[in-house]
């Protein structure tokens, strides 16, 4: 195990941690029972309409739901599977289109023990889910989308860390990883403090279909104590972003709660700006998530597909 490794591992271990904390002092809800899995699997009008799929399962079915919906639509994906003395899962890819270099789109499938995990982060698959299979019909030319749904992110990214060490990523021009996709009116692009020949191309794809810089979408630095799998891929020196949505009006209190380690553990178990007031706790439920919020990130990821293609 290198020194990164040890890093990740000791960030899930405090994530974790913290994220039980944040679900033993959420209020008391009544337990949220998962849909029937065979009527998720034949959800498919909508990104929120998949979100059942995941939504109050423990993570074993969590991912045995992703496996089962890839299988029933006849999509052809490849299993990565991991086991090591942090944790045990599956991983699961898809590849849609043909060319040499690789644009990756991550959502990861678990979630904190205790959540039901609605918007962290069955949002964000419900996404992909339906963003590949809209991509199926008409496959990009130029470049491959590859489809990454991970095990084991709340444990300091050990599905992707996996993923990565099995599979070097020599063919990847970019990485966006899913992250709190349920919330909100703006997108933010975080991790990324400096400019990059793919964040330039980011910009332009969103420009394109008229968001408006520090309005429609935000660019945010590294940020100290939230991370996603993204970070397993920029270890190896690949471009890689988070990509969340947020609330316009909570923009300011949200860049405060993110860049200030401290204040955000200890201060703001009170009271968190949205989205992260449900984050790690009982109440990210599915009735929490607003369509919209999920329909922003699908029109940026097609235009995402669209500049690099």
């Amino acid at each position: 195990m290198s020194l990164r490794d040890v890093g990740f591992f000791l960030r899930g271990r405090v994530n974790r941690g913290v994220g039980r904390l944040l679900a033993g002092r959420s209020p008391r809800t009544a337990p949220i029972v998962p849909a029937p899995l065979e009527e998720a699997l034949r959800a498919d009008a909508s990104p929120l309409a998949r979100v059942p799929l995941l939504a109050a399962r423990a993570n074993p079915e969590r991912e045995l739901a992703v496996a089962r919906y890839l299988e029933s639509r006849g999509v052809p994906f490849e299993r990565h599977r991991f086991s090591s003395f942090e944790g045990a899962g599956e991983n699961f890819v898809v590849d849609v289109g043909s060319g040499d270099r690789a644009l990756v789109l991550i959502a990861h499938h678990d979630a904190v023990p205790g959540s039901p995990g609605a918007n962290d982060n069955a949002a964000g698959v419900g996404i992909l889910l339906h963003l590949l299979e809209r991509l199926a019909r008409r496959p990009p030319a130029r470049v491959r989308v590859r489809f990454l749904f991970p095990a084991c992110e709340e444990l300091g990214y050990l599905g992707t860390r996996a993923y990565v060490r099995d599979v070097p990523p020599r063919d990847v021009m970019g990485v966006l990883s899913l992250e709190l996709c349920g919330i909100g009116d703006s997108l933010a692009v975080w991790d990324a403090p400096e400019e990059t020949p793919f964040l330039t191309r980011v910009r332009s794809a969103f420009r394109h279909i008229y968001l408006r810089g520090d309005e429609d979408y935000h660019l945010v630095g590294r940020i100290p104590v939230f991370g996603s799998d993204h970070r397993a891929f920029a270890a190896h020196g690949i471009p890689a972003y988070g990509l969340t949505v947020v609330p316009r009006k909570e923009a300011e209190g949200l860049r405060r709660f993110v860049f200030s380690p401290l204040r955000s553990t200890f201060i703001h178990l009170v009271r968190r700006p949205v989205p992260f007031d449900t984050y790690h706790t009982r109440r990210d439920a599915p009735e929490t998530l607003q369509e919209h919020a999920l329909d922003l990130t699908l029109r940026g990821l097609e235009a995402v597909i669209a500049e690099v293609s």
